[in-house]
């Protein structure tokens, strides 16, 4: 009879151990849990977009002088400017120049100088944006999404909070961070949950980027824990017609 509790027993620890398991706890979930109040955590990898082959541009000139008809045949650069897979993009007046591996203000200043030495416009102002900064996020669920940023700065979290954040079957300790790095693809994985993310040299993420994660739906996790409990509920029923013929045979003896 003992060893018969001592199923039960082992029956009743097991059905609480798969019920804890399905449950969404806070450490499983909660971002920067060992950020504290007054936390200072320095971000070592400051970034800044560089520019590389197939990315948009929209150029901007004017002048801050009086002959603003100067600007007038460069007004077709706040079109797409299309760098090519050599980095270069094709400008009016300036013809061909190499953009690739520059930053948004470096290129400002390139053009400036370009622009004022080349005595086309003695006082030029260049503005530069980025028209393709995009992150694309693919979910474990099987579906998609394209993530459009406004500027070149996009922090990891900043991107995970623009998406509305992450549901509670999202693994938090496996979220891949993938990019082109010297023709390769190159995957990190980064956990939100801890200040260490503010560390990894991917946090700072760049255009055409792709946050992959590992999810589990709250379906499969209800189907999953049903099927558990319906098998222990079985093995229950088992043990419970062994206890109660042990019980008839020893009432009988």
């Amino acid at each position: 009879m003992k060893s018969l509790r001592h199923i039960k027993a082992l029956i009743l620890s097991l059905a609480v151990a798969i019920s804890m398991t399905a449950c969404v706890t806070p450490a499983r979930i909660n971002y920067l849990q060992d950020m504290t109040h007054g936390s200072q955590v320095e971000i070592e990898n400051r970034f800044e977009a560089k520019i590389a082959p197939y990315d948009k541009l929209s150029i901007l000139v004017s002048t801050s002088g009086l002959r603003q008809e100067l600007s007038t045949p460069f007004q077709q650069m706040a079109g797409d400017n299309q760098v090519d897979i050599n980095g270069d993009i094709l400008l009016p007046v300036l013809g061909k120049v190499h953009v690739a591996g520059l930053t948004r203000l470096r290129l400002q200043d390139t053009l400036t100088a370009m622009l004022r030495d080349g005595g086309y416009i003695d006082d030029p102002i260049v503005i530069v944006h980025f028209k393709n900064f995009k992150i694309f996020f693919l979910g474990g669920d099987g579906r998609g999404r394209v993530i459009n940023i406004g500027d070149e700065k996009a922090p990891f979290l900043e991107v995970l909070a623009q998406m509305g954040g992450l549901d509670n079957y999202t693994r938090r300790d496996r979220i891949g961070v993938m990019r082109e790095v010297n023709g390769k693809m190159v995957m990190r994985y980064l956990d939100p949950r801890s200040t260490k993310v503010f560390k990894d040299p991917f946090y700072m993420l760049q255009q055409n980027d792709f946050i992959i994660v590992d999810a589990y739906n709250s379906t499969t996790a209800l189907q999953q824990f049903n099927f558990w409990m319906g098998f222990i509920g079985t093995f229950t029923s088992i043990a419970s017609l062994i206890t109660s013929f042990a019980v008839f045979r020893s009432i009988n003896k």
